[in-house]
């Protein structure tokens, strides 16, 4: 399904609270945030007043992760704060003006009151791994969605994403490896495997 087919089908679901509700949920490496920004972007340029939110702002800070010896697991869904997030999407969903937090990962922190969803905002593109999960705290979050989008990527092409990735930003081939397979790929398989089905799949393999 392509960009404009997805545009099309978001413009034509109605909203059930003040702001529509939009998921996009992949594992990681899926690429969400590039499919997010074109997406908001089609919306605005058919009239909606769309903004993005990231659910990686929600990260538990490694002050929290480090002494409960969750770090090398940090990305996996009890390494969030799950509360905070589901309260944020409910006022986000009945049209209060909210200020989100955003995770910068060149430095692993996520910056409280980074950006601002506005009163003006009536569509909202909410990006992250678990919003379809069906497990503990997360499963209720997937019953907030007026519209779901999955992003089908191979799993062979994920684990190349996510090597580039941590390359990227300064680990050394033997450092991304052991991140991908001690972490990324048993989140991946968490997504894959414990994820309630999307309204929309969008192949995402290219």
């Amino acid at each position: 399904m392509d960009l404009n087919t997805v545009i099309a089908r978001v413009l034509e679901t109605p909203a059930r609270e003040a702001r529509k509700m939009i998921a996009v949920v992949g594992a990681p490496g899926a690429g969400k945030s590039t499919i997010s920004a074109p997406l908001m972007a089609g919306l605005a340029k058919a009239g909606a007043r769309a903004a993005v939110i990231p659910m990686d702002g929600y990260h538990l800070d490694d002050r929290i992760l480090g002494p409960r010896g969750d770090l090398p697991r940090k990305g996996a869904p009890h390494t969030y704060d799950v509360g905070g997030f589901r309260a944020m999407i409910d006022r986000v969903a009945r049209g209060d003006t909210v200020y989100i937090p955003v995770f910068d990962r060149s430095r692993e922190i996520a910056i409280a009151g980074a950006e601002e969803i506005g009163a003006d905002i009536d569509t909202v593109v909410v990006e992250g791994n678990y919003l379809l999960l069906q497990d503990g705290d997360w499963a209720g979050i997937k019953d907030r969605w007026d519209i779901s989008l999955f992003l089908d990527v191979p799993e062979e092409v994920l684990e190349h994403r996510l090597m580039a990735r941590w390359r990227d930003l300064g680990m050394s081939e033997d450092q991304a490896r052991t991140k991908v397979a001690g972490n990324d790929l048993i989140n991946m398989r968490t997504v894959l495997d414990r994820s309630a089905p999307a309204d929309i799949t969008v192949p995402n393999g290219g």
